[in-house]
């Protein structure tokens, strides 16, 4: 079966699980999960697009407005795949969903009037990505990697957070990419905020850059920290922390093993390397798809992992971060956002070991 032909099976599976009969999709996101890579917004930032889909047991429609509707016509996808267009002028409402679906017991991917909130269930969908999707997330993955890899070499002291996020954004836009988040930090910055957006603080020593990149709808993330001069005694240990308890996430991240199972290696992880209230202090991350983690893994989480899902966990402590995607396949796992020229830390889990970011010394 193609890639687009699985999406609907498993659409249809979900919606006789759910006792329904339609399904409309308007987050970017799942438009284009639907659709195998097409993209549905103008605004980057949009959750909702500028087009949505309806599937009914009577066909495939595709919801727009006149000014998106020449270039989704063009995308061989949609062509492909068969979706019928229902256009409205920009100035009206279009009234496509209750002239089609009023018959209908309907389900959406978000919060819409009549519908059932199935949000939580796609998410799962999207997370369970196919052999084609693995192969984007590959090339977007190695596309990151570089991205980053590319700015960090002209960061400098003295430039600013804002300036250091435009070379990330400029690398990754100049690739084909999107960033669609950017965080930078700066010397204390990196201390006092795990989700630190960037600032005009000049760099003086130390730095962290957090990307997110999308392509074709997928997103992957990747962190990295530079300093320049010798890392003091106590950043140092903490790296070598930090990158233990992401080794021992991956190392933990098999098929068949579910989050909550992950999350508590992860909390020993913490503990073991003599930390063990960090983890409450952030997200530890979770799979990835279409958003940058589709849903995060918490202590009781049940979700089990499957070969060829996409995964990436964050872990920090105070001053420190190890990031990187990674896809999941029978017996291990592939770093997609590696690159040969950053330096690694060798961590040693039940005798495999692991090769996690150092922090780049200059």
């Amino acid at each position: 079966m193609s890639e687009f032909s699985i999406k609907q099976e498993r659409i249809k599976t979900l919606l006789e699980a759910q006792n329904l009969d339609a399904l409309l999709l308007q987050r970017v996101s799942s438009f284009a999960w639907a659709t195998c890579g097409a993209t549905s917004y103008i605004n980057t930032a949009a959750t909702n697009g500028e087009a949505s889909l309806l599937i009914t047991p009577e066909g495939r429609y595709l919801i727009t407005n006149n000014i998106e509707a020449e270039r989704l016509k063009r995308d061989l996808r949609i062509q492909e795949q068969g979706w019928e267009l229902c256009i409205a002028p920009w100035y009206e409402a279009n009234i496509a969903v209750a002239d089609l679906a009023y018959r209908y017991k309907l389900g959406a991917d978000g919060l819409y009037l009549g519908a059932v909130d199935l949000s939580s269930q796609l998410a799962r969908l999207r997370a369970n990505l196919t052999p084609e999707e693995g192969e984007r997330f590959r090339s977007l993955g190695k596309l990151c990697g570089e991205s980053m890899l590319h700015a960090s070499r002209v960061v400098q002291p003295g430039q600013s957070g804002n300036q250091i996020a435009a070379l990330l954004a400029r690398e990754t836009e100049r690739q084909g990419a999107q960033a669609t988040v950017i965080l930078v930090a700066v010397d204390d910055e990196i201390f006092t905020f795990r989700h630190p957006l960037p600032s005009a603080t000049l760099l003086k020593r130390y730095a962290m850059l957090i990307l997110c990149g999308r392509r074709d709808g997928l997103v992957c993330s990747i962190t990295r920290l530079i300093h320049f001069g010798r890392l003091p005694d106590e950043l140092r240990r903490k790296a070598e922390a930090v990158a233990h308890v992401d080794a021992a996430m991956i190392s933990a991240t098999r098929p068949g093993s579910t989050l909550g199972e992950i999350f508590q290696c992860g909390i020993d992880a913490y503990t073991s390397v003599g930390y063990p209230d960090e983890w409450m202090l952030h997200h530890q991350g979770g799979p990835a798809g279409y958003e940058p983690r589709e849903y995060l893994g918490l202590p009781d989480s049940t979700d089990i992992v499957q070969v060829g899902q996409v995964y990436a966990w964050n872990p920090s402590i105070t001053g420190t971060k190890s990031e990187d995607t990674i896809l999941i396949g029978d017996t291990g796992s592939t770093v997609l956002t590696t690159t040969d020229d950053w330096p690694t830390l060798e961590v040693n889990i039940a005798g495999q070991i692991y090769q996690r970011p150092a922090i780049l010394e200059i």
